[in-house]
Formats: C-alpha cells, sequence, structure tokens
C-alpha cells in the first residue's frame, strides 16, 4: 500500500480501537470488539455440455454473519431498552411484531472525528451475554451483544 493510502480517512493511520455503536442514531455505546463484519457471496457452478476447459461461476446469495461486540459495562440502559423492544413486553407492545432497527458501526480517529460507518440494516440483537462474576475474579467485567441483520453498506464520512 503506497504512503498516499495509508492515511486517505486522515492524517493518521486508522486504528481498530476506536469505534462506536449507534442504533437508529442512539448511541449503544463503545465496545471493545466487533467481529463479524464480512459479506460473502455464494458461487453457483454450471457445466456446460462441450466445454471442458471451465466450468461457468455465477454469483449467489449474499450472506452476512451476524455481528458480535464485547466490551466493558458502561452506564447507559439503552443497549437493554433496544433488548426490551424486540423481546418481552416491548415485542407484544409492538402488535407482536419484530421491530428491526437500522444500527451503524462507526470509525473515528483519536480526535474524535468519524472516518467510515457501516450502515447495518434491519438488525435486531439476538443475544447478551453478561458478566461472570465471582468472588476470586478481579478481571475487567464485560459484556457481548450478539446481533442479527440483512447486511450492511459502507460509506466514508470524513
Amino acid at each position: 500500500m503506497a504512503a498516499a493510502d495509508a492515511t486517505a480517512l486522515g492524517d493518521q493511520p486508522p486504528v481498530a480501537a476506536n469505534f462506536l455503536l449507534e442504533v437508529d442514531g442512539i448511541a449503544i455505546g463503545t465496545f471493545e470488539k466487533v467481529q463479524g463484519l464480512e459479506v460473502t457471496v455464494a458461487v453457483q457452478e454450471y457445466a456446460e455440455g462441450g466445454v471442458n476447459g471451465f466450468v461457468h461461476r455465477f454469483p449467489g446469495q449474499m450472506s452476512w454473519p451476524s455481528l458480535v461486540f464485547s466490551r466493558g459495562l458502561t452506564k447507559s440502559d439503552n443497549l437493554f431498552e433496544w433488548m426490551r423492544k424486540t423481546a418481552g413486553d416491548g415485542f407484544q407492545g409492538a402488535g407482536g411484531k419484530l421491530e428491526r432497527r437500522t444500527a451503524s458501526v462507526t470509525l473515528v480517529d483519536v480526535g474524535g472525528t468519524r472516518l467510515r460507518s457501516f450502515s447495518i440494516s434491519d438488525a435486531f440483537p439476538i443475544r447478551w451475554t453478561g458478566p461472570a462474576l465471582a468472588t476470586a475474579d478481579t478481571s475487567v467485567l464485560s459484556e457481548e451483544l450478539e446481533i442479527a441483520h440483512h447486511g450492511f453498506t459502507s460509506s466514508t464520512l470524513a
């Protein structure tokens, strides 16, 4: 990669440690790690009779794995409010229909400038795991969130 390409998103090369999750513009929090920002295109093969040199390959369906976020605990209740709206009383209050939301994972530089955003379509939480509690454990408390979705788009903001 050329030196000019390394800083195309700003003066300093971006680092993986600076990002946040928002749902419909409401901050859910900053996370320590996110996994699953990937897309796979299935390939359909067609062997044409009389053509022995190759097999035709065509793009098929796109699929995206669930996104898994992990972090230390925060004071905000926005995560649980979003979860409540997709299950239990919140789900029943929506007429028994799942309310999918638009989420975004936004990369920020060390100065807080937003650089790139991944807009996640039709997102809803499917799993939350709280901290493991033990009297002898002095490690940092953390939680994990998994969300299902119908794909994402990416755009540069800076």
